[in-house]
């Protein structure tokens, strides 16, 4: 019974981390598109170009972590 218990729960800490690894890729892809398109596509200022990056950034860390919770 105990190994079964040990078992499962170590299941859950890689699922946990898989998921925290997934928020992070898609928070990270997000900001990175973000600044690449207001920079360079958009022509816009450098510290205009970080603040949507970041802001992007969050959102999709918002929604990443809705959807792995579900």
């Amino acid at each position: 019974m105990r190994g079964s218990q040990v078992q499962a729960n170590e299941t859950g800490r890689a699922a946990s981390m898989k998921a925290w690894r997934t928020i992070a890729l898609h928070t990270a892809v997000a900001a990175g598109f973000m600044f690449l398109l207001q920079r360079y596509g958009l022509s816009a200022t450098l510290e205009s170009s970080l603040l949507w990056a970041i802001v992007f950034g969050g959102c999709a860390t918002g929604l990443a972590y809705s959807q792995a919770n579900r």
